[in-house]
């Protein structure tokens, strides 16, 4: 029910939803996606209600002002929550870090990040730390933000992901929405990939990082929820059929639940990795921004050591595209260590399994040759990503040269990567193919060590069939005959002989059918001991011709 003012003869304050609202939207009831909040809103505005009253007349009373400008505060909040709600499959590309449906959209996305920011040239460098709140200052002020002129480089370290902190330095470096969109929306999923973009703003890169851990799936497991409430708390409402923010936050925590447990149950013999997406901006002017989706910045402590070292190549070329190379670097060389604690593993395992195959084994090689293709599809594209900055990294920057309103001037084009970087990216290249390559060499060996497994489990099993073969043919004429003698026939002879007759039909039928089934093992017996015989005559010989 509306609220009434005392001062208003009855009327309310703030209008009713049924007859204040006709032209905001509505969630009662489905309706398709629109393409922009703001024209459907005027366009329904101008058929369903004259035009607004002009707030700056002296002649209205300021209670309809107040009253008319909560309509449109209360409108302007319902079209966002409902823009946020209907994304979907269609939705227009890209985050625009100014659009008020992405500051509800993104909320969520709050944590404390830790943020370095490094200005260097040859001869001098500048270094400092900043929270969210000192980071987000200084972006908003183009003052204090601008470098000095003797800064040839400037890097922007972050370690976490916080909304306030990406939108601050999207805003102030202008980077581009489809390149926000991939941070915002890829961070907690495991579908996400190395990935390489060309904008023309800057070179966009996002590779997963591999390090090892020493982590417990369980406190995974237990950190997240196991009912349906929302992220506040609040149980997800029934609407219209289409999955509401909250119901996808749920949705999301669920999987996450899912995959918690079987990393639990998958936790006994495997390598702890943790599997972090890093996101690379690379500016024309020299800037590069990096974000790491763990509140530290461990990863990029040794190239910020190196930064302060005087004498070091990185800071001696101040090159903006050569600390892009060496961050490759870094990754690929925790990919390295990775393998490394692989390889210890299936050394264990080989041994294990060559010794005493088990069942055991075979699960634990089960779950080893999993962790290694996913590993293997995750670390391929990074190899992809490399070879894309070193062979196409001037033709992808010239598509993206327009050329229509100057057709007949030839235009210089240039990449991002220097001739420096791309020289070590050589390198990066080579380390990352021994990773791949390693990676697919140990499992193999695993494969094989399964095969392996499953083969002297087959092999028992026959061992153990034939020796209960061979004693059911040994028995058989002794049993048969027994089932015949001790049957009750009248007049029957057998019985009015001593037992030393069973005896002697028993042993020569049991001796012609025992050389009948088993005629090749003892030919093979034979041959074993005639091989053998041979053998410890040359031996005895040698050792009569060492004495003479």
């Amino acid at each position: 029910m509306p609220r009434e003012n005392s001062d208003s003869d009855g009327r309310s304050l703030t209008p009713d939803m049924q007859d204040g609202f006709a032209s905001s939207p509505t969630h009662d009831h489905p309706h398709p996606p629109r393409p922009s909040f703001h024209s459907q809103r005027q366009h329904k505005a101008h058929e369903d209600h004259p035009p607004p009253l002009d707030l700056r007349s002296t002649h209205i009373p300021p209670l309809d002002r107040f009253r008319q400008a909560a309509r449109k505060v209360i409108a302007l909040h319902r079209g966002v929550v409902d823009t946020v709600q209907q994304r979907g499959v269609g939705i227009e590309p890209g985050v625009d870090p100014r659009s008020p449906a992405a500051d509800v959209e993104f909320e969520h996305l709050r944590e404390r990040c830790v943020i370095e920011i490094a200005d260097y040239s040859a001869v001098r460098s500048s270094f400092g730390r900043m929270t969210n709140a000192e980071f987000v200052e200084l972006m908003n002020d183009p003052v204090a933000s601008e470098r000095e002129r003797w800064v040839k480089v400037r890097w922007i370290s972050i370690g976490g992901v916080s909304w306030d902190v990406i939108k601050a330095v999207a805003i102030r470096y202008n980077l581009n929405p489809m390149a926000l969109e991939e941070i915002v929306r890829s961070t907690s999923t495991s579908t996400a990939r190395s990935k390489v973009d060309y904008f023309s703003e800057h070179l966009f890169l996002r590779i997963l990082c591999h390090e090892l851990g020493n982590g417990n799936p369980l406190n995974e497991l237990l950190n997240h929820p196991t009912d349906t409430t929302l992220v506040d708390g609040s149980v997800p409402a029934k609407g219209d059929g289409r999955p509401t923010l909250g119901e996808r936050r749920v949705t999301g925590e669920h999987r996450r639940f899912n995959e918690a447990a079987l990393n639990m149950l998958k936790s006994s013999e495997r390598v702890d990795v943790h599997v972090l997406p890093m996101y690379i901006f690379l500016l024309r002017d020299g800037t590069v921004i990096s974000l790491h989706s763990a509140p530290n910045l461990d990863l990029t402590q040794s190239i910020t050591t190196r930064l302060r070292q005087f004498n070091s190549m990185l800071r001696m070329s101040a090159d903006a595209p050569l600390l892009v190379q060496s961050i490759l670097n870094i990754i690929v060389h925790k990919a390295l260590e990775v393998v490394q604690a692989y390889e210890e593993k299936i050394q264990l395992a080989e041994h294990m399994i060559l010794s005493r195959p088990t069942m055991e084994s075979v699960r634990n090689m089960h779950v080893l040759s999993a962790d290694l293709l996913l590993h293997r599809r995750t670390l391929a594209p990074i190899q992809a990503v490399v070879g894309t900055l070193r062979k196409y990294d001037v033709d992808r920057a010239a598509a993206l040269v327009d050329t229509s309103q100057h057709p007949d001037e030839e235009i210089k084009v240039e990449g991002y990567m220097s001739q420096k970087a791309l020289t070590y990216l050589a390198d990066v290249s080579d380390h990352i193919d021994h990773v791949i390559t390693q990676l697919e060499d140990i499992a193999g060996r695993g494969q094989n060590l399964v095969d392996y497994t499953f083969s002297m489990t087959s092999y028992d099993m026959n061992q153990v069939m034939r020796q209960l073969m061979i004693v059911s043919i040994v028995f058989m004429p002794f049993t048969f005959l027994c089932g015949y003698f001790g049957m009750n026939f009248e007049h029957f002879f057998p019985h009015e002989r001593p037992d030393k007759y069973y005896w002697i039909i028993s042993l020569p039928i049991a001796t012609a059918v025992i050389s009948l089934f088993l005629w090749p093992d003892i030919k093979g017996a034979i041959h074993y001991m005639r091989k053998r015989a041979l053998v410890n005559n040359s031996l005895s010989d040698q050792r009569k011709l060492k004495t003479d």
